[in-house]
């Protein structure tokens, strides 16, 4: 009899099948020492569309609204069904006698193969492989202990409620606001809070007026010391002069010794953000990245949002650390006793502990390694030696000084112990591009007193201006998805934040070929259609509470505390609510998603932008008189229509060339320029130009 393994993708079947022992490849899977190993793409089963349960919702009509399924439907995704006819035969196979469920570990794992193993009408024992590492002895105690499937029935429930909810809210919001607004525009649980951060930022930078305002400094004993803000130039000014006339008191030296503790490991959100920022990599990209090291096993499992590992990983954390050391060019030379205690904690890994290399990783190197992989996992590589280094300890010095009658602030900061910093700026130097840093830190400040007096006082004043809140990049939008309603959901909760770690990246890759915001640089920004999409939608679509209340359900339900059935009536009442609420829209909103105009060219009369109508090419300025016709009797008695490209050549050039104009009187066509002959009346005048005839033999033509 044999044991057949599904896994979520070909690549991670592979890499199970060769530790397992399974290298016989066949079509769709692989075998040996009694296993079957076969794969999914993804979801081979999906939720199937609106259309499959009634003809009518084919098209997108208010009166259909709301969808409800009662018996829910589903069907092959589009392009895989040659992958799923094998599984469904593989599992129907006589001699297999249990199905491993070897999808990722988590709820939309657990989703993908269930959806597989329901469809197909399967019925025999399952289990499930629980693995965080591709490592072939990670991969053989994840089997050896695997667990009756059964034991994750309430995870399925919590993620078949969690696809089912995001069916309901994304298809009936999606129609009603498309079919009001006369465009399509996708509504989502995470989708539209997403855009709505963009939004009120891009709202707050627009609003913002900045304000100038003045520092003074003074100079005395090597010391630049600086006022609070001052507003008024001239006060600032004689604050100023006040100081240069006057000797300055260091009236307060405060030191103390502050540590700033080693980072933590990476989860995919704090990887994609910080390959953001030191490598322009977006979210997509990075994860992508990663992926593709998590299958060549040199990386972990990258789909996680935990920044610890468990504690029977201590000793391999150390060997690991010591073998690392010797491949990275940006360590040679430097010692590390790791302090592996610090990055332990089973009680905050649930599903995946962090993303650290692999052992295979530090076998080979970075040879063969695409320069985008390289540079990941360089990234992830530093990251862990920081993580693992010694505390960094230093003394910051606050002196304040009285001169003129105000009180003036001068920081310094001295290292004590660089610890993992040292690490982190051996990395960065051995960048070729330097990633943007927010400021340069405070220098040592020179030996200082109490009651110390300097008699000479150099005063200057620098001006400044207030500045707006930054737009978005991908590294602080991710850390604004990943907080967004944490406030209001269990700590326990399988999710918190905006989407899933593993789905943030493809949201904003979603927004951005929606056509709601798009990239300026490294700077994400909403366009008009996003602007006003966000405008339009409900509170409750928009605001981080609709996903912190599922999440809290989902979670209950997840350890068998919540009914599903209770959920998705909740749901369905939501859904119901919104369509009754918003049925009809005023006439200035069916405006707000047309199509900018194009203007054809500029109105020689008055300057303004000419328009295409229907009929004619019109002044946008309404006292203006000035009109195009398509059809005036100049162009029609020539059997001609005045085009768009005629249009904007006459308003450009003041002619355009036309062929083939009907000469009523010599019964032929000709070709001649038409020139634009405004006398400012009611009606355009025009003009015919013939092409000069070239001369011929003898001069004559």
């Amino acid at each position: 009899m044999s044991v057949l393994i599904i896994c979520e993708k070909p690549s991670v079947a592979k890499t199970v099948a060769l530790a397992l022992g399974a290298a016989e490849q066949t079509d769709g899977y692989l075998s040996g020492d009694g296993l079957l190993v076969s794969w999914c793409i993804g979801h081979l089963i999906s939720m199937a569309d609106a259309g499959s349960y009634d003809e009518r919702y084919k098209k997108w009509r208010y009166e259909d609204l709301p969808i409800l399924p009662q018996t829910w439907k589903y069907a092959p995704t589009p392009g895989k069904e040659k992958q799923l006819a094998i599984l469904k035969e593989l599992l129907h196979r006589s001699d297999v006698s249990e199905v491993v469920n070897g999808c990722d570990a988590g709820r939309e794992g657990e989703l993908i193969f269930r959806f597989v193993y329901e469809q197909t009408g399967c019925t025999k024992p399952f289990s499930r492989l629980w693995i965080s590492s591709m490592e072939d002895s990670a991969i053989r105690e994840g089997f050896a202990g695997r667990k009756a499937g059964t034991e994750y029935d309430a995870l399925y429930q919590s993620a078949l409620c969690r696809a089912r909810a995001d069916w309901l809210v994304g298809i009936n919001a999606t129609r009603l606001f498309s079919v009001l607004y006369h465009k399509t525009l996708n509504v989502g649980r995470v989708l539209s809070p997403t855009l709505n951060l963009l939004v009120e930022r891009d709202g707050k930078i627009t609003m913002f007026h900045k304000e100038k305002y003045h520092i003074v400094h003074i100079g005395c004993g090597g010391v630049d010391a600086e006022s609070e803000r001052i507003s008024d130039a001239a006060a600032a000014d004689a604050l100023r002069a006040a100081c240069e006339a006057s000797q300055a008191v260091c009236v307060s030296l405060k030191k103390e010794k502050k540590t700033a503790l080693p980072p933590k490991l990476f989860d995919i959100t704090l990887l994609q953000r910080e390959a953001n920022r030191v490598y322009g990599f977006t979210a997509k990209q990075t994860l992508d990245y990663a992926q593709s090291l998590y299958e060549k096993r040199f990386l972990t499992y990258p789909r996680t949002d935990s920044n610890y590992l468990t504690e029977d990983m201590a000793q391999t954390a150390t060997d690991l650390v010591a073998a690392l050391l010797p491949v990275l060019p940006f360590m040679q030379g430097a010692e590390l006793t790791p302090e592996i205690g610090r990055v332990i904690n089973s009680a905050k890994v649930s599903d995946h502990h962090a993303i650290i290399p692999t052992a295979a990783f530090a076998g080979s190197g970075f040879d063969g390694l695409p320069e985008s992989e390289k540079k990941l996992m360089s990234l992830v590589c530093c990251k862990l030696l920081c993580a693992v280094a010694a505390p960094q300890e230093y003394e910051t010095v606050t002196a304040v000084f009285d001169c003129g009658g105000k009180s003036f602030t001068a920081k310094g900061k001295t290292i004590l112990t660089a610890g993992w910093k040292d690490i982190d700026a051996r990395f960065r130097a051995a960048l070729k591009a330097k990633p943007d840093e927010d400021g340069a830190e405070d220098a040592a400040l020179p030996e200082l007193a109490e009651g110390q007096i300097f008699e000479t006082v150099a005063a200057s004043v620098s001006e400044h201006y207030t500045t707006p809140p930054k737009p978005y990049t991908e590294d602080s939008l991710l850390s604004a998805m990943e907080n967004a309603g944490k406030e209001d959901m269990p700590e326990d909760a399988e999710r918190q934040g905006l989407g899933t770690p593993a789905t943030r990246a493809a949201m904003i890759e979603k927004l951005l070929s929606a056509g709601f915001i798009e990239r300026k640089g490294k700077s994400l920004v909403p366009t008009k259609d996003g602007i006003n999409l966000a405008v339009i939608l409900p509170d409750m679509l928009k605001s981080p509470l609709l996903t912190a209340e599922w999440e809290t359900r989902l979670t209950e339900i997840a350890k068998g505390s919540d009914d599903p059935q209770s959920f998705m009536q909740g749901i369905e009442d939501m859904t119901r609510e919104l369509v009754k609420q918003y049925s009809h829209i005023t006439e200035d909103g069916k405006k707000l998603f047309a199509p900018e105009k194009e203007a054809v060219g500029i109105c020689p009369r008055c300057k303004s932008p000419v328009y295409e109508g229907k009929k004619n090419f019109y002044c946008s300025d309404r006292a203006c008189r000035f009109v195009l016709w398509k059809d005036d009797r100049f162009w029609t008695s020539r059997k001609k229509e005045l085009t768009k490209k005629m249009a904007t050549d006459l308003l450009k050039k003041g002619r355009t060339n036309v062929k083939g104009m009907w000469s009523e009187k010599k019964q032929a066509t000709y070709d001649a320029a038409v020139i634009l002959d405004d006398t400012g009346g009611k009606y355009i005048n025009f003009k015919l130009e013939f092409p000069k005839r070239k001369e011929g033999v003898n001069g004559r033509k």
